[in-house]
Order: C-alpha cells, then sequence, then structure tokens
C-alpha cells in the first residue's frame, strides 16, 4: 500500500521537516542507508518536559509518535518519496523523565508502532533501542532518530 494513503487512513499528515537546530546534517545517505539525525516531538504545538512528572507514559506514545513524524518529513526531505523506503533498520529513542520512570519501551512504541503501520511487520519493525535520559535539548520529552533502507 502506499505510505501516503496510508497516513491519510490513519488521519495524519506529514508535518514540515524541522528546521536544523546546529551544526550537523539532518540527513546522510551512505550507500542505500540513510541516517536520520534525531527529531522531537515538536509539530503544531510546543512540548516541555518529562516522562513521570509533566506527562504520562500515554503522552510520552503520542510525543514519539510525533517525533517518528519528523524524522519522516526528514526522510521525505531527503529521499522525495517515503515509498523508496524498503525497511525501517534501526531506531534509538531517547526518553526524559524522572529518576523513577522506567516504561522508555512503552513510550518507544509510539514511534515504532507508526512504522509497523506504515511499512508493515516486515519492513517496518527496525531494531530499537530505548534510553532514558535526565534532560533532552530544549526540554523535549522524547527524541528519535533512525536509519532507513532505500
Amino acid at each position: 500500500m502506499d505510505v501516503y494513503e496510508k497516513l491519510k487512513e490513519m488521519n495524519l499528515s506529514l508535518p514540515q521537516a524541522p528546521a536544523k537546530g546546529g551544526v550537523y546534517a539532518q540527513a546522510k545517505r551512505i550507500g542505500n542507508i540513510i541516517y536520520i539525525s534525531g527529531c522531537g516531538p515538536v509539530t503544531d504545538r510546543e512540548v516541555k518536559g518529562r516522562l513521570g512528572r509533566e506527562f504520562s507514559t500515554e503522552q510520552g506514545k503520542e510525543f514519539a509518535r510525533d517525533c517518528m513524524l519528523n524524522v519522516l518529513a526528514v526522510l521525505e526531505k531527503e529521499t522525495g518519496d517515503l515509498n523508496k523506503v524498503k525497511n525501517a533498520v534501526k531506531v534509538l529513542v531517547f526518553v526524559a523523565g524522572t529518576e523513577d520512570f522506567y516504561e522508555q519501551p512503552v513510550v518507544a512504541n509510539g514511534g515504532t508502532g507508526l512504522l509497523t503501520e506504515l511499512f508493515g511487520d516486515k519492513a517496518g519493525a527496525p531494531a530499537r533501542s530505548a534510553i532514558g535520559v535526565y534532560s533532552l535539548p530544549g526540554n523535549i520529552p522524547v527524541e528519535i532518530e533512525a536509519q532507513f533502507e532505500i
């Protein structure tokens, strides 16, 4: 199925690719692998705080989904068409939470779940790490970087 049709079915759309926040490449292509630098959940709203304090695990899943939408927007900007994706290879999810917040894998499901819905279980289920951190740039609660095979 066409990725854009699937997004429409899910009542989702890609945001504009986020602006760069420093001296780095948002996307780096090496052979048939594209590496996407970390993206936060900021779309049409500003999100600041930590999971376990300002935000719940369920909100964290939504933030991870929004991060992944931003990742996909950068990927689309690089490739011109998300239907070129053969595989979601690896996803690294950073979750800023309180010292007793341990639901990083549940939060990460918000992003990787979106990939499996869009690309199917085989191509969309990436290798994944979900890491708890004390803080993230701009006080965002979740950040995701990813690698895709084209």
